[in-house]
């Protein structure tokens, strides 16, 4: 067959490839690889060494990268220079890590913005904070340069559209469970008629329990179906982001079930 597509010249080739694959979704794919590689990250991480060595790896990735040591510079610089993505240590000088959340997650300017918190493995309380407020991930010390560009990555592609990985243009679906109304193209939450405004982590989560309603989903597969990762992250990662769904949701909070032992299931 290779044989055949080679004597028949380019044309043939590709008109193969067109095929198999859907032009509108190659070009999506394309598009969002670009929007990727193109992303401006700031880093704010006040150990000199680990700084470099983030903002080494993440360039070499394609990312424009930029670095601050102080919070509350990087405070500045951020409402200055709106980035595509912050990762955040925690314990900073001038201004905490988690001041720094609390302060951006308010600001409907910056509310957007998501957050991956670099904590010590002492400080569980801190990350589960900082969870709370509002980011979106935590990565804890040590931990290679290569697990933080992944989940670089993998917060990126949940913000773009069509994030979910199936190449598919977004097209306007909207899906209705009792009072909750979530309208996908628009990337807006109805409660009761009442707009709630979500992350975009929160808004995947939802999404997917509302079309899985009615069917037990473990914390694993909600890691890997909503954030991406192996099962060996934290599932208070889970945990946390459905407590504060469910507090978003107000009087529509009771419909996400906790399966004792096994994770959440959204009752029809």
């Amino acid at each position: 067959m290779h044989g055949s597509l080679s004597e028949a010249g380019p044309a043939a080739f590709f008109a193969a490839i067109s095929t198999a694959f859907s032009t509108a979704a190659v070009e999506i794919r394309v598009l969002a690889f670009r929007h990727m590689a193109e992303a401006r990250i700031y880093v704010v991480e006040d150990e000199p060494d680990i700084a470099e060595v983030l903002a080494y790896n993440l360039r070499k990735e394609g990312f424009e990268v930029a670095l601050e040591a102080r919070g509350d510079a990087a405070l500045e610089a951020i409402r200055r220079e709106r980035p595509d993505l912050v990762i955040l240590d925690l314990m900073l000088p001038g201004v905490d890590g988690l001041e720094i959340t609390r302060t951006l997650k308010r600001d409907a300017a910056t509310a957007g913005i998501p957050i991956v918190m670099l904590t010590a493995r002492g400080e569980e309380v801190d990350r589960i904070v900082g969870l709370e407020l509002g980011a979106d991930d935590y990565i804890s010390k040590p931990f290679s340069p290569r697990e933080v560009v992944l989940r670089a990555k993998a917060v990126l592609r949940r913000m773009q559209p069509g994030g979910d990985g199936d190449g598919a243009a977004a097209e306007r679906e909207v899906v209705s469970v009792g009072q909750i109304e979530l309208d996908t193209a628009a990337h807006r939450v109805l409660v009761r008629g009442r707009e709630v405004t979500l992350t975009a982590t929160e808004f995947r989560l939802l999404k997917l329990m509302m079309e899985r309603r009615g069917r037990v989903q473990t914390r694993s597969r909600l890691l890997s179906d909503v954030w991406g990762y192996a099962e060996d992250v934290d599932s208070r990662t889970v945990d946390t982001h459905i407590r504060r769904l469910r507090r978003k949701l107000r009087d529509e909070a009771d419909r996400i079930e906790t399966i004792i032992g096994v994770g959440y299931r959204l009752r029809e």
